[in-house]
């Protein structure tokens, strides 16, 4: 594990996770060996709906709280976003610093399908972190309750255009909050994980005339920076960048007690999960005056964009429904502002308010 990894993991370790979960699945499969988890937090909307991370992770701890921790992020990104959907995740832990050889990685993904259709429905995997929707046709082979297929089988393909498009929503209506204009022409914005959302972010806030700094872990995503014209910064630094904006598009866990007194930007928005350390840190970003997008709305875009496939799959009216993400998050401001409390709370008991009227 890097030392950024590293040191976001230790200090997860001082937040707990609530464990509030329907079903957590845990499989050792017969062909790979690996570890798969499955965790369905909620099926009170629908069937419960995440996709499949393949990770390295040190210890099994790490990735059950993954799942444990997305599964749940999960049920609430749907619920705001008013889908028929509940909320679940799937997680392949492979050794650290490991890549699997093209064999070893198709075994993994078979033995994750038998791991997901274990479950009888309850849970629909597509794609995520470390799989693409080419690893979901492998999935498909051992189970039919898979999303995000290539469009030839059907599916909606990849989810990350559809995801970066929700963010850029997401950062105009922050921007529109706290600035008075959605316009991101003259605003500087540091997006950090140069991923296949974070990539696209940061080509569509370069298209809008946004002043970029990119950073990642992999140096190679430099090359990003010379084409798009943007600074480019070393991870460590990033999140105490002078700027406008920070849209965390990594791993999640990267906002906590220590971390949050050093930012200086005015806006948090990004495509990352899980971007609060614990709850918490939603009341420490507020006394410091930072506008924070909840992760979930601002990153529903993905599981949007494949919800169309519910209905027969039309990507115009993806579309249409993922720039909803700003008008959503203007509402959470608004119910937040009007309570007096975080743009968590308020996006939260939007979600709890529709879970309820489910039952």
């Amino acid at each position: 594990m890097s030392a950024p990894r590293a040191a976001v993991a230790a200090r997860n370790d001082s937040y707990p996770e609530t464990l509030d979960h329907e079903d957590v699945v845990v499989h050792r499969g017969h062909r790979s060996g690996l570890y798969s988890f499955v965790a369905v937090h909620s099926t009170v909307r629908g069937p419960s709906l995440g996709g499949c991370r393949m990770w390295g992770y040190e210890d099994s701890r790490q990735a059950l709280r993954d799942a444990l921790r997305l599964s749940r992020a999960m049920t609430f990104k749907s619920a705001v976003a008013d889908l028929p959907l509940g909320g679940g995740k799937g997680v392949i832990m492979t050794p650290p610093g490991v890549t699997l050889s093209s064999r070893q990685r198709i075994d993994a993904l078979l033995d994750f399908g038998d791991t997901v259709d274990s479950v009888g429905g309850r849970y629909i995997t597509a794609e995520d972190v470390g799989t693409s929707s080419r690893d979901m046709r492998v999935i498909a082979q051992r189970t039919r309750h898979v999303a995000g297929l290539p469009r030839p089988m059907g599916g909606s393909g990849d989810p990350s255009p559809f995801t970066a498009l929700g963010v850029e929503a997401a950062i105009r209506a922050c921007c529109e909050r706290v600035f008075g204009s959605a316009g991101l022409r003259g605003r500087t914005v540091a997006v950090v994980g140069l991923g296949h959302v974070g990539s696209r972010v940061a080509k569509r806030c370069a298209r809008a005339g946004a002043t970029l700094v990119l950073s990642d872990i992999d140096p190679r995503k430099r090359r990003l920076a010379d084409e798009l014209g943007a600074s480019w910064t070393p991870p460590d630094g990033a999140l105490e960048l002078d700027v406008d904006v920070l849209a965390p598009c990594a791993l999640g866990g990267v906002l906590d007690h220590d971390t949050v007194p050093a930012l200086r930007c005015q806006i948090v928005a990004g495509a990352a999960n899980n971007q609060l350390a614990g709850e918490s840190i939603a009341d420490l970003l507020a006394a410091r005056d930072i506008l924070w997008a909840p992760d979930f709305v601002a990153n529903a875009g993905g599981i949007i964009n494949i919800a169309e496939e519910l209905h027969g799959y039309d990507p115009a009216a993806a579309r249409r429904r993922v720039r909803r993400i700003g008008e959503i998050l203007l509402e959470i401001f608004d119910r937040a502002a009007a309570a007096g409390t975080t743009p968590l709370s308020a996006a939260e008991d939007l979600a709890r308010t529709r879970l309820r009227t489910q039952i």
